[in-house]
């Protein structure tokens, strides 16, 4: 950049403050500082391969309508991106490295040295550009939300009153005296031109983007931040006459060709009729067909809620509606959210088969996105043969602390099988182009937490699918609600795809997303027509402003099956007393009675149970009269290799087959309700709502070439875990009480009983019973009524509280939702680790993860065995199986554990290990946790019993 292209600054003591303003110092800029000038146009260059290469085809189009007009929104992009460290050109800054400020002070610009107060230079920014924006003429409407996405890109949006700087510091952290001022009008004006602009006016956009796009477009803002922070790719430029546009531009493409960043499809085609079996090498089914016609019908972005049996093919349903909202939308990849990370994995594969055939090679695209995936076989394969290192390094990395990571870097592999390395920063997971996980990631962004505009850039320009949608209660569907209408907003198309949904809940989900696509805090009036029928499905969207429904249905593609059900009575274990400290009776006996009668000619059962304790308890019962290789335990309370192995055991043994499968009997807890693909010959359960019941039996009779024993041709589904009688209010569980609460249970329980000796027809009969549950029409006897009416109070007002509670941490206040910018958006943030974070959105005490180690006389070693070293530093070669001891404490010994547990010495200094607490076990002991012994079984998994 040489004098004659800054002449239009008029004034060459300007352009040596331009030349001494830094913004990278020499030890965060490969040992040479970097000019603030250079970093902003580095940015810039940035954000013009950020949309060369990355950008939906709907984000540039927001880009070109809220720039003015078709070709206007790269240009501006770029602009927005490259402004947002104006900020630095403060004193408050500028004084924070010696060698810098000594530089700039030489230039012309002072302060007063005593003056220590800190002011960030992101609210700093804000400050600034809002200034400079308005005296340039900039109406309020524009500066007004601009300024946020400056002041905000470290994470948090302040309020307008925050961007002031310290009383205290009578000016001097912003600049004081007229020198400050034109140099920071020269930074803004210099960046301007380079751009292309001849003035600020010129960049004035020709509209106000909603709240979702402003959300995004933060996200993105940060993104070309971090990108262009990396100094590996952006060495500092201390010369003023090196530093310009074109130089950042070299810098910038070699950067992105080096870290092999990309999008995903691009512009998809609409797929024809033979697409699904292409894709999936089957004819689709009646409610698929019916599903993808909707999806073609609709003639805007919007919802989409599809309802069908366990079996139907929602997943591959789901996909190909995603392809032809894609092809029509411009939508450049796809977010799949499951309920939970076991759910999360055969997904993956799944949407990996898929993905290449989309497009060859977009399978290398496709992210797993969980906090255990480093346990998932295929993802650690992918990484493994990428060159990558263990996956778990990539969480460590903050933005605050450097931005980068040294490693892998395209231009060293070119096939590469897994994302680009950079995507699996800490925090950037939802970046990926395809993404998998839980639908925690969705609630995630429906909270007020730091970087949430990362989230949403994730999940804009995607089509967005979420599994399983029933499973969110009162306070889940908060958060899913939340999200809902911030995507209808930013008009990102949403899949939701459920077994059944109560009538209530499905409006619901549509008002919110119909909501946000208004820019409303309520929705539009509109008719949402019952189904009528089963499958169904419902598409919702806006048409020149106005709700559009559509509603259809077909039958299933497979006849109803005549499902059998029993129960078995089950009574309150009797108390242990001086006389019998052991309960008399063996609490499971006509259970295992059951299955030793049942599967005497093999077959496969299923139990599951609705607590721990219950499962492993119901497992040792079994293991007493079955051989212990036909049994198996799957619960939460297994470490994770543990957990990894025996859902891919269970899996196996439980999976269709052509031939007679191995006898099987698999005790689990909640794990195998949802999205879990094994096939049992019968099942007993224990009692829950019905929706979750429903659930639970469709892992019955799955698959039609599975042959199964003589005895077990016949569905049959055993519910235990109360008693009733007609004459009197059924004796439950307390703990599935305390778990779904009485009111939905008393329901379900009368449904039971009505039924008990009989069938149901499932799926035709699914919408019925759930309606009936959930509805307001009266299904228990008569003598159960005054019960039932209680239970309902403590239930609403149980369902009141949990939605209150929420509130607080959800992204909006309620009064909010017509607010036109982010500014104070992080009023109240909800702060704290993941876990806490996770215990937000799912309404639980945090929970804390420890590592299992035994110790003994010479120091420490793993679960499986394996020696550490002193102070239990852990060798490379046992890295993998010393993280594999990874179990979740139950939330009771939350505060114990926090108290109590730490990382081992040797762990301090480890990347992965460092923030790990141990739980160190004494062989045939374990340990004491406040009133808990706790131990782990290998068999059994995490035990735990109250102390005296």
């Amino acid at each position: 950049m040489d004098e004659r292209e800054l002449g239009f600054l008029g004034d060459p003591s300007l352009v040596r403050q331009l030349g001494a303003l830094w913004g990278k110092s020499a030890a965060k800029a490969a040992g040479c500082m970097n000019l603030l000038i250079c970093h902003l146009l580095d940015t810039a260059a940035v954000a013009e391969q950020i949309w060369d290469g990355y950008l939906a085809v709907s984000t540039q189009k927001l880009l070109d309508e809220v720039a003015g007009g078709p070709g206007r929104g790269r240009r501006f992009f770029a602009w927005l991106c490259g402004i947002h460290d104006c900020g630095k050109a403060t004193p408050a800054f500028q004084r924070m490295d010696e060698a810098g400020a000594r530089a700039v002070q030489e230039a012309g610009l002072t302060w007063v040295p005593k003056r220590q107060q800190r002011w960030q230079h992101d609210q700093a920014g804000g400050k600034l550009i809002r200034d400079v924006l308005s005296k340039a003429g900039w109406p309020e409407e524009q500066v007004s939300w601009i300024w946020p996405l400056v002041a905000g890109h470290h994470g948090r949006f302040p309020p307008a009153a925050k961007l002031n700087e310290p009383v205290s510091a009578l000016g001097h952290l912003h600049g004081k005296g007229p020198a400050w001022r034109r140099a920071q009008s020269a930074v803004v004006e210099v960046l301007t031109r380079q751009l292309g602009f001849d003035s600020l006016e010129q960049v004035q956009p020709a509209k106000v983007p909603s709240r979702a796009d402003q959300l995004h477009l933060s996200g993105l803002v940060v993104m070309a931040d971090w990108i262009a922070s990396d100094e590996r790719h952006f060495d500092g430029i201390d010369d003023l006459k090196k530093a310009s546009l074109e130089a950042s531009r070299a810098r910038a493409a070699k950067a992105w060709k080096r870290l092999g960043l990309r999008g995903g499809w691009g512009q998809l085609e609409l797929p024809g009729p033979e697409a699904f079996q292409d894709r999936f090498g089957q004819v689709p089914r009646r409610s698929q067909l019916m599903v993808m016609d909707v999806a073609r019908r609709m003639t805007g972005p919007g919802l989409l809620i599809v309802e069908a049996p366990m079996g139907e093919g929602k997943t591959n349903t789901s996909l190909l509606a995603a392809e032809i909202l894609a092809a029509r939308f411009g939508a450049d990849g796809v977010f799949v959210g499951m309920p939970t990370q076991a759910t999360s994995d055969p997904i993956f594969t799944q949407v990996r088969a898929w993905a290449g055939k989309v497009s060859p090679g977009l399978e290398s695209q496709v992210a797993l996105l969980h906090g255990k995936r480093r346990f998932n076989r295929e993802w650690q394969t992918l990484l493994t043969e990428a060159g990558d290192r263990p996956d778990d390094m990539y969480g460590t990395i903050e933005e605050d602390a450097l931005y980068e990571f040294s490693g892998f870097t395209a231009e060293e592999e070119p096939e590469r099988l897994a994302p680009a390395e950079w995507f699996l920063g800490g925090k950037r997971g939802l970046l990926t182009p395809l993404v998998v996980g839980t639908i925690d990631q969705l609630l995630f962004a429906a909270t007020r937490t730091k970087h949430v505009m990362l989230r949403m850039a994730g999940l804009a320009g995607k089509i967005v699918i979420l599994d399983e949608v029933h499973a969110a209660d009162v306070y889940m569907s908060q958060f899913l609600l939340e999200g809902l209408r911030w995507l209808g907003q930013a008009r990102v198309p949403v899949i939701l795809l459920s077994a059944t949904l109560p009538p209530a809940q499905r409006r619901a989900l549509t008002e919110a997303y119909l909501a946000g696509a208004s820019w409303r805090q309520e929705a539009p009036a509109f008719d949402l027509p019952a189904p009528g029928g089963y499958p169904n499905v419902t598409a919702a969207w806006l048409e020149h402003g106005r709700p559009r429904v559509l509603v259809g249905n077909c039958t299933s593609w497979r006849k109803d099956l005549p499902v059998r059900v029993e129960v078995i009575p089950e009574f309150p274990r009797a108390k242990a007393s001086k006389e019998a400290p052991e309960p008399i009776e063996e609490p499971y006996a006509e259970v295992v009675a059951l299955l030793v009668d049942q599967l005497r000619d093999g077959g496969c059962a299923l139990v599951i149970r609705n607590t721990v304790d219950r499962a492993q308890d119901t497992y040792e019962a079994l293991c007493s009269h079955f051989r212990k290789s036909d049994v198996f335990l799957l619960h939460g309370r297994l470490h994770a290799a543990h957990r990894a192995d025996r859902t891919e055991a269970a899996l196996s043994r439980l999976g269709p087959s052509g031939s007679p499968r191995k006898r099987t009997i698999l005790v689990a807890t909640q794990l195998a309700e949802q999205s879990f693909d094994v096939d049992a010959d019968i099942l007993i359960t224990d009692l829950a709502p019905i929706d979750l019941l429903l659930q639970r039996i469709g892992r019955l009779h799955r698959h039609d070439a599975v042959p199964r024993p003589e005895r077990l041709r016949a569905p049959r589904v055993v519910i235990t875990g109360f008693n009733a009688s007609e004459a009197r209010a059924p004796w439950i569980l307390r703990d599935s009480e305390a778990i779904y609460g009485r009111y939905l249970l008393l329901r379900t329980a009368a449904l039971v009983c009505a039924v008990d000796g009989s069938h149901w027809d499932i799926p035709g009969q699914v919408p019925a019973l759930v309606a009936a549950v959930y509805g307001k029409e009266a299904v228990v006897p008569e003598a159960w009524a005054e019960e039932e009416e209680e239970a309902f109070a403590v239930w609403e007002e149980e369902q009141r509280g949990r939605a209150k509670s929420a509130e607080k941490f959800l992204l909006t206040r309620f009064a909010e939702y017509e607010n036109t910018t982010l500014e104070g958006l992080h009023y109240a943030e909800a702060k704290g680790t993941d876990e806490v974070v996770h215990a937000i959105v799912r309404d639980g005490e945090p929970s804390v993860e420890v590592v299992i180690v035994y110790e003994d006389d010479d120091g420490y070693t793993s679960w499986k065995g394996g020696r550490l070293l002193g102070g239990g530093e852990v060798p490379p070669h046992l890295v993998d199986e010393v993280l594999g001891g990874t179990v979740r404490l139950p939330t009771k010994l939350t505060a114990a554990a926090e108290k109590e547990l730490q990382p081992l010495a040797g762990w301090r200094g480890h990347p992965w290990l460092r923030h790990s607490r141990a739980l160190r076990l004494q062989a045939g002991f374990g340990t004491r946790l406040d009133h808990f012994a706790v131990r782990y079984d290998v068999e059994l998994g995490l035990v735990i019993d109250k102390t005296e």
